[in-house]
């Protein structure tokens, strides 16, 4: 971090029992400072929240006009089994936990123009079918 000094606070913070997780938006105050990193910020919550680092998820930070301040959300998971099952795909590639799977444009829209000519329970043996196939190739 730079040596100017970074303050953090946390509003609306709700124990979400359900999804294993503590969630609240976080605001920083960063005076003379564009902007702080999430890296940054992950180290100053893991020390206020006594917490895993890998188990800190933080998006959606803006910039406040003039200045000086940003907003952003704040998930802390009570372990990574919790945040593997509960976090949005995107967000667990964002954090480099899973690896992204390359598929082409093309490959996407002809599987899903497939997907619509098949009605029913015909959907069904069709992904079974895929999984398979998918199971074999690994």
């Amino acid at each position: 971090m730079s040596d100017e000094k970074v303050i953090i606070r946390s509003k609306k913070l709700i124990k979400n029992h359900l999804l294993r997780r503590r969630q609240f938006i976080l605001d920083v105050i960063h005076p003379g400072r564009a902007n702080v990193s999430k890296k940054d910020l992950k180290e100053l919550i893991q020390s206020t929240y006594e917490c895993d680092a890998q188990t800190i998820v933080l998006f959606g930070f803006r910039n406040k006009f003039g200045g000086g301040r940003s907003s952003g959300f704040c998930l802390i998971y009570d372990n990574m089994e919790a945040l593997k099952k509960f976090e949005p795909k995107f967000r667990q590639i964002r954090a480099g936990l899973v690896q992204k799977k390359e598929t082409s444009r093309k490959q996407i829209k002809e599987q899903k123009n497939r997907q619509k000519k098949i009605w029913g329970l015909g959907r069904r043996v069709v992904k079974k079918k895929a999984r398979r196939a998918a199971a074999q190739e690994d």
